[in-house]
């Protein structure tokens, strides 16, 4: 395999208690074809703590009612547990007030609300959307629809071969056409973080508005929206151990205010008549209709649960287990990895040779060894390498060194069945 020049590996892993935080997760106890799981899929999705089931189970049997629009006790009560979260969610991502902060179903539709909501009508024909190479399919998708109902066009930065951003070709790529910068924190393909901070302070000079994808940051790193200075931000319930089909978007105060609303419906008026009607001020203007309660209650227990541990503490042991993977990994002269961008996060994508990445996936699987395998629904990423698919190992707070080492062990079996 190419050679890669790793960090030192740290020995101290005191700073969490593994099986605490194990016994936490429910779903980690079980056997997968006989075989414990090992489960190395987390950023696709993460499994859920206790904390999580509880409090969904909670708000189903305790205190169950429709938000904001009920006098009776249990409403008042559901109301205060959502809005709670809200401000669960403020917190975790620094933000001013509670009221910059959008629940949505995640950063999929948080992309595609301020696309619509906030560039549409700011866009035309001949401007241009700076996003980067690595990006998730969530992040190029929602821009290529509005720019080409519009007549503008989706403007991607390189990447070198290690999966780094090219810092300088970004900054090139900036001009008088650019009306949009919007970038992944963390790529979900290949582990690189990018150096958003410096990327905001680069479209700030020029006034251009900002949008970061933070679904793969928020489970690994703290965030602090008002530091980076970025106009919106935007995290996955289920990528940090919450409930799926919520997630938060954050705005700036004032870009909210001068948004139009994403759907029509109930909650998000101010009045309505058959002459017109009159939009509620931002955050309530962009959740139309019955909210994803419980889900919002469920992902303000996750973030307070990793908030409780510490992302610091969480960061270093999952940096531990990367380095940990990739000098395992080296022994192997078959395997290839994708992405060894310096300060990645947790995420390890390989190529095997002589093995499709599916196979890989497949021959894990009955070893009990739950990987990803394909594009990661980032294809241009992949391609950049001259691939279609990679097999993806991703790690959370949750997995040992043991569980690498069992990874290992199943790819040495793969390549004993192929003969490779």
């Amino acid at each position: 395999m190419e050679s890669v020049t790793l960090p030192p590996i740290h020995e101290d892993r005191s700073a969490l208690d593994l099986a605490a935080i194990r016994a936490d997760f429910p779903g980690l106890n079980q056997l997968v074809h006989g075989k414990p799981l090992v489960f190395l899929d987390s950023a696709a999705s993460a499994q859920k703590p206790r904390a999580v089931i509880d409090a969904l189970s909670d708000a189903y049997t305790k205190n169950y009612a429709n938000v904001h629009r009920g006098v009776h006790t249990l409403s008042q009560n559901a109301t205060t547990a959502y809005e709670n979260a809200r401000a669960v969610g403020a917190r975790f991502l620094g933000a001013s007030s509670a009221d910059e902060m959008v629940f949505v179903r995640g950063a999929t539709e948080a992309i595609n609300l301020v696309a619509q909501s906030f560039l549409a009508p700011r866009l035309t024909a001949g401007d241009e959307v700076l996003v980067t190479r690595m990006e998730h399919h969530s992040n190029i998708v929602p821009w290529q629809m509005v720019c080409e109902a519009l007549g503008a066009r989706v403007v991607p930065a390189p990447i070198d071969d290690h999966g780094a951003l090219d810092l300088d070709a970004f900054e090139q790529r900036l001009g008088p056409r650019t009306k949009m910068v919007s970038v992944v924190h963390v790529s979900n393909a290949l582990g690189t973080v990018n150096p958003v901070a410096e990327i905001v302070r680069m479209a700030r000079e020029r006034g251009i508005p900002t949008m970061i994808d933070g679904a793969q940051a928020a489970p690994h790193t703290a965030i602090d929206v008002q530091a980076l200075g970025c106009d919106f931000y935007t995290i996955s319930g289920h990528k940090v151990f919450g409930p799926t089909g919520i997630g938060l978007l954050y705005g700036r105060r004032e870009r909210l205010a001068d948004m139009a609303p994403y759907q029509g419906g109930g909650e998000m008026i101010q009045s309505v008549s058959f002459e017109g009607s009159s939009w509620a001020p931002p955050p309530s203007r962009f959740e139309a209709g019955t909210p994803h309660i419980v889900g919002a209650i469920g992902l303000g227990a996750a973030l307070e649960y990793v908030s409780a541990i510490g992302l610091d503490r969480i960061a270093a042991h999952e940096h531990d287990l990367l380095h940990y993977a990739e000098e395992r990994l080296s022994t192997l002269p078959q395997v290839r990895l994708i992405g060894t961008a310096p300060g990645k996060a947790a995420v390890v994508s390989f190529v095997v040779e002589g093995i499709h990445a599916h196979d890989i996936g497949t021959i894990l699987d009955a070893e009990g060894v739950a990987v990803r395998a394909g594009h990661h629904c980032a294809q241009p990423a992949i391609e950049h390498f001259g691939l279609a698919a990679t097999a993806r190992a991703s790690f959370a707070l949750y997995n040992t060194r043991s569980e690498v080492d069992g990874l290992v062990d199943a790819i040495g079996g793969a390549l004993e069945i192929f003969g490779v």
